[in-house]
This record gives structure tokens, sequence and C-alpha cells, in this order.
């Protein structure tokens, strides 16, 4: 009886996550249109130990690499020790390993393998590069205060008729001490012309900085999950995160906070409101040395506070390499979802899947 209502609802209705997946497709496309009309002034300086001045637009430092764009070479990486010292007029967020973050521009020091930043009260702090982990640019203009990347996959059998595909992105928006991030990630596959299975995440994010290696971060998040039994949930989360290590070929951090969620089922169960708590662990990983290799992992666990014997496990796995330059990048997703009680008694208590991506990075 409850497997048949589950079935037969799947066929009703198309999933609400999955019709607004092509929005969020239209969105981040007109993003990126709008995004490359803009052109920044290539007036930063880098300064190699060969001794060559490049001359361009400093992008983003991050897991020991200086991304940088030029006139007719275009996006290139340079090594932080290939780097004798900087120079840039713009303002930036300056983050050291010791969690210690500056606000300021960058000049030259006549140490080598040093800057110096000079803060809005014109005080000059030199510091040695190999102790940053983080320098983004604070910009005026809203277009280039953003971010992000997305990808796409898609696998088709003739024999069975099944067609799957994978959609995913994020965006970010930097402002002084904090950042927003709206992040999406929808795996429908279709036997025929009807849905017959469906994965849809979609989160908003903010975290703001806090003092040396301490972050809060606030999520709200819309996700569906139709072999889980979970027509519709939505989250509101409340963390504290700590970077346990941050330097320039990983990150790893931890968190633990509180929240609400309210959850749809596809059966007749009815809508159901608990408190629950969340842990979770990341790891990502930066290979420098060619291909270039990208590793992103998080794990993320759930118990349940109204029901202490129910806990969700998430857990996420998205190596990539690079292909052309570092824009473009081709790798596989992989996702595991664990559910010791859906509320759907029909449904399945696990979700497994992977898929092969290919992505475009914007800075």
């Amino acid at each position: 009886m409850h497997e048949t209502i589950y079935r037969s609802s799947i066929k009703k209705s198309s999933s609400f996550l999955n019709k607004h997946s092509t929005y969020i497709l239209l969105f981040v496309l007109s993003f990126l249109f709008i995004y490359k009309m803009g052109d920044a002034q290539k007036i930063d300086s880098v300064y190699h130990i060969n001794g060559d001045v490049l001359t361009g637009d400093f992008k983003k430092m991050t897991y020991g690499i200086v991304t940088y764009k030029m006139d007719g070479m275009g996006t290139i990486s340079i090594e932080v020790i290939k780097i004798k010292t900087m120079k840039s007029i713009k303002k930036f967020e300056i983050k050291m390993k010791n969690g210690v973050i500056y606000f300021g521009s960058i000049d030259t020091s006549s140490v080598d393998m040093t800057i110096n930043i000079i803060t809005n009260d014109t005080t000059t702090t030199r510091v040695h590069i190999a102790e940053i982990v983080e320098i983004y640019p604070i910009k005026s203009n809203f277009w280039m205060r953003s971010s992000g990347s997305f990808s796409l996959g898609l696998n088709f059998s003739k024999g069975s008729d099944i067609t799957t595909l994978p959609l995913s992105g994020n965006m970010d928006y930097r402002i002084t001490k904090s950042y927003f991030d709206l992040s999406f990630d929808n795996n429908s596959t279709f036997q025929g012309d009807s849905l017959s299975s469906s994965k849809a995440d979609i989160t908003f994010m903010y975290q703001q900085y806090l003092k040396l290696k301490w972050s809060n971060i606030v999520s709200v998040g819309v996700s569906q999950n139709l072999e889980l039994g979970t027509r519709l949930r939505l989250e509101l989360y409340d963390v504290i995160i700590n970077d346990i290590v941050y330097n320039d070929w990983n990150r790893f951090y931890t968190g633990a906070g509180l929240g609400v969620t309210s959850e749809t089922p596809y059966d007749d169960s009815g809508i159901k409101q608990d408190m629950v708590g969340l842990v979770t662990v990341v790891w990502k990983v930066f290979k420098y040395s060619k291909p270039k290799l990208w590793i992103n992992s998080n794990i993320n666990f759930v118990p349940y506070f109204t029901n202490i014997k129910r806990i969700r496990t998430v857990f996420n796995l998205n190596p990539k390499i690079s292909i052309i330059n570092d824009d473009f990048k081709v790798g596989f997703k992989f996702y595991f979802n664990f559910d010791n009680q859906p509320q759907t008694e029909a449904a399945a208590k696990t979700d497994y899947g992977i898929n092969l991506q290919f992505t475009y990075s914007f800075h």
C-alpha cells in the first residue's frame, strides 16, 4: 500500500528542485555573460625570482598558487616559491597561516620572498609570502567580487533507455571578513520520458570570520531525495568551524552546530519538524604538478534530538584535474547518503551514485 502511494506520487508530480534547476542554470549562464563583459585594470606586478616582472591583473592566491591574468597570455598560475615580491594598489583580504587577516594593498619589499601590506591607516607590515594562505581582491564592482563554477555531465544507454543528467555549481560573493555562497547539485535519472529517480540540493550559506582560525556559518538548504523518500526537506543551521590545517596544498577543517528541519515525505505520513545537530568534516587538497589536481571531500553527521534513534549521514568526494587551463576541469562526483529511519516507509535507507563531470570555473 505504502509503496504504491510512494511510486504513484512520483509519476503524478515532477520534482520541485528538478524544475528549478533549469532556472539556476540560466542564471549561471547569464552571470557568466555579464561577468565576462567586465575588464579589470591590469596594473599589478609580480616579481619573479629570475628577475622577470609580470604586469597584469592579480586574481587571487590560494594553495600556494597565484592566479594572474595577462594580456596575450591569458590566465596563468605561478607558484609562490618562484615569487620574489609583489605590488598592487588594489585592496585585498590577506589571510595568514596563523589565522590573522589583513586588509590593505600590497607593496614590494627589499627582502626576498616577502611583501609589505599597507593597511588603511597607512601602517606597513612585512610578511613572508610562504606564510600567506589566501589573498582575495576586495573589489567595489558586484560582478568582480563574485567567483564560482558549474559542472555538467550526461550519460545515456540505448539498451535500457536510461538517461542521467548531473548538474551542479556554486557562486561566491566576498565582502570584508565574510562571504556568501550559493550552491546547487542536481542528479536526475530518466527512463524513457518519465523521471525515475532524482536527488537535488540547493544551499545558501553565509560565513563570518570570527578570530584567528574560527568562523561562523549560517546556512539555509532545500533538498529532495526520491530514493530516500524525501519529497522536500527545509534545513536551517548555525555552525562554528575551525581550520585545523590550512597550507599551500590542503585545507582541513571541522565544525559543529545546531539546526531545525522540516521534512515532507512522498507518502501520506505528513510533514514533520525536528531539532537536529550537525558535525561536519571537510578536506580540500590541491596538487600543482601537471596534471593539476583538486580534491574536495566532506562528511556530515546529522543526529536528531527530537528522535534520538534517527541519524543521517552525507558523504561527498569530488576529484578533478585541469584540462586546457585551470578554468576547465574534468573529474567525477561520488555521493553517499544514509538515513536509518526515512520518513517514507517504503523508501530505501541508502542512496549513492557516481557521475562524470566537466567543470568551468570563473574568478
